[in-house]
Formats: structure tokens, C-alpha cells, sequence
């Protein structure tokens, strides 16, 4: 299935939110079922990268890669100019990154919105459709002192 994700725009210079597409396996009832099913989605694609590194350079991997002005200048539009490597020896490992995500939501590290309305708690229930978006918003802990 294909559900319709707003992503924050790599980079500093813009901070925009786009609109992007994330391919998960079924058709989540739960929001539960949505956070795993998502987290899996990124695991794949993460893994995916990792090995297309390692198999694009294999042995060469420490070499020394260098880009041409083109690239530069089309990546600099994102303000994000990168090799599109995966520096990690590792690869993600799903049940670890699902029970990961599952804990953060119940903790309040991040929150989920379908069509703009804040989904409150794990089992509620969910009518998942293609014309829905889901938004996912890391939220940041101010740091200071309370006197």
C-alpha cells in the first residue's frame, strides 16, 4: 500500500515540509500496525542503501570519491550536498527499530497526525486510505534550569 507522508526537507536552508510517498506492507488498523509497518518500510530502505554501498565500492571503500560540479551544484539545491553513502557498518535490524519507534511514540518523543489530527494512542483504531497524509513530528526537549 501507499501512504502519503510528510517529510521535513533535508537541509538548513529551507525548512519546508514535503510531501512523500512510503510503500508498507498491508493496510494498517491500528496505529500500532502504522508504526511498525513504517519503521519496516525504512529499515528496508536503509538496508538497501547500506548494500548498494558496500557492493558499488566493496574493497575500494576507503578510496577517496569525488563529484563533479553538476552534482554539486543540483544536490546544493537541497542545501544538503552528500556521496549518498551509508557510513554505518551495520545494518538496521527491524524488531529492534519497531520496538524502538513503538517505545518513543508511548514516551512522547514524537507524535503522528493523520489529515492534521493528532493520534493519541497505540491500539486506536485507523481507516488507512492512499488519499490520507500522516505527518510524524520529532518534538524537541528544551534544555534549561527551573529554579
Amino acid at each position: 500500500m501507499r501512504i502519503r507522508v510528510n517529510v521535513k526537507r533535508v537541509g538548513k536552508r529551507r525548512n519546508s515540509v514535503e510531501e512523500k510517498v512510503c510503500l508498507i506492507d498491508g493496510c494498517p488498523k491500528s496505529v500500532r500496525e502504522l508504526i511498525v509497518l513504517v519503521v519496516d518500510s525504512q529499515v528496508r530502505e536503509y538496508n538497501q542503501r547500506l548494500f548498494k554501498s558496500r557492493e558499488e565500492f566493496g574493497e575500494h571503500s576507503g578510496l577517496l570519491r569525488c563529484m563533479t560540479r553538476g552534482e554539486i551544484e543540483e544536490q546544493s539545491q537541497s542545501g544538503k550536498i552528500g556521496f549518498g553513502e551509508s557510513y554505518g557498518e551495520r545494518e538496521a535490524d527491524e524488531k529492534e527499530a519497531q520496538q524502538n519507534a513503538i517505545q518513543c511514540f508511548e514516551d512522547g518523543i514524537y507524535r503522528i497526525f493523520m489529515d492534521g489530527r493528532p493520534l493519541e494512542a497505540l491500539d486506536e483504531p485507523l481507516q488507512v486510505t492512499e488519499e490520507r497524509v500522516f505527518t510524524f513530528v520529532r518534538l524537541t526537549m528544551l534544555a534549561g534550569r527551573m529554579w
